[in-house]
């Protein structure tokens, strides 16, 4: 019902074909400069990447059986791609195929920006399930600047002990400088030291060990452990006796890592601004979060390719103007929040 009268559902399915037809363009064009009036020039952009699940079993050319970030691999999803501002705003979204490797999505937004809106290069910061040879690579030839997550623990045998090597000056410093090299380029690897976050660290450590030490001492520790995400790092497999136990040199490694965190990077960005824009990136988990909860993006139940980008565009609107209600919240000092100004 909308003002006494009665919707169906078909007249909603037809305005969506329309909707994809003649405005998503003009709302994503609409929803960009309005973000821009706001935050003046675009310096620094924010890339992130999420999965949205159907409520079916069927694949077709769009939704496909993939990794999904909800835990949902038996249902069929689509992948979708966000931009936005160090404050939030809204830049651009796309969507992909739901088998699509993420990796694979940054450069494509980021030049589909750039050619719908004419956005200047900015500085691009994205986690480190971006980071790839390739994506690095393609930035810098073709003019970025970026800062991307790095795992450091995944890095070679040489750059781990160079940045072991360098422990002691991370720790007192906050951070310390490692050059890396990838196809003859020479890209700044800075590694960042956090009291906070190895309190966090040790923690999480010390909660799964227990776990493990608990489940062996009870004798529940199997080989399905070994293939377990989580904390199976800490375990090994004694193929003789064919028995799983509790590594303990493993433990004693990780404790070596405990607080660290690194950053890919070509800017010319001192180590602290680095270290400072990449903290912003929560902004885009939390936009994700608003999406996925308080506009309730999910459950989709369109089937037509048209019909989910209408789905998504009217979700990114309504985005926009979440943001739009908080900024104007928080500029009149008034202590409410905006789903309770929602409901007022």
């Amino acid at each position: 019902m909308y003002k006494r009268k009665k919707i169906s559902a078909t007249s909603i399915y037809r305005f969506l074909d329309k909707f994809y037809k003649n405005y998503q363009e003009q709302v994503q064009r609409i929803i960009y400069e309005h973000s821009l009036r706001i935050v003046k020039k675009l310096q620094v952009v924010f890339y992130d990447m999420t999965t949205l699940y159907f409520e079916t079993e069927d694949e077709d050319d769009l939704r496909k059986i993939g990794f999904s970030k909800d835990g949902k691999f038996q249902c069929p999803q689509i992948m979708l791609g966000l931009l936005v501002t160090e404050q939030g705003y809204p830049i651009t979204y796309d969507i992909f195929e739901g088998n699509t490797w993420e990796r694979h999505t940054l450069l494509e937004v980021i030049e589909r920006a750039e050619k719908r809106f004419k956005i200047s290069k900015p500085i691009i910061v994205a986690d480190s399930g971006l980071l790839s040879q390739s994506n690095i690579i393609m930035l810098s030839e073709l003019g970025y600047e970026f800062i991307i997550g790095a795992r450091i623990r995944n890095e070679s045998d040489i750059i781990k002990k160079e940045i072991q090597n360098k422990l002691q000056e991370i720790k007192n410093n906050n951070h310390a400088e490692v050059v890396k090299v990838v196809k003859d380029k020479e890209f700044r690897l800075i590694v960042g030291y956090s009291e906070d976050r190895a309190k966090h660290d040790v923690y999480r450590r010390n909660k799964g060990v227990a776990k493990l030490r608990k489940k062996h001492n009870a004798g529940y520790l199997t080989k399905k452990d070994i293939c377990n995400k989580g904390y199976n790092k800490f375990l090994s497999l004694n193929c003789n006796q064919i028995e799983v136990t509790i590594d303990e040199n493993k433990i004693i490694q990780n404790e070596m890592w405990e607080g660290l965190k690194g950053y890919m990077t070509n800017s010319k960005m001192t180590s602290e601004e680095i270290q400072s824009n990449y903290s912003h990136l929560w902004q885009i988990e939390k936009a994700f979060r608003i999406s996925k909860t308080d506009l309730r993006i999910r459950p989709i139940y369109h089937r037509k390719k048209n019909r989910i980008e209408a789905h998504i565009c009217i979700v990114f609107a309504t985005y926009a103007v979440f943001k739009e209600l908080e900024i104007k919240l928080k500029n009149s000092k008034l202590n409410i929040s905006v789903n309770d100004a929602v409901e007022y």
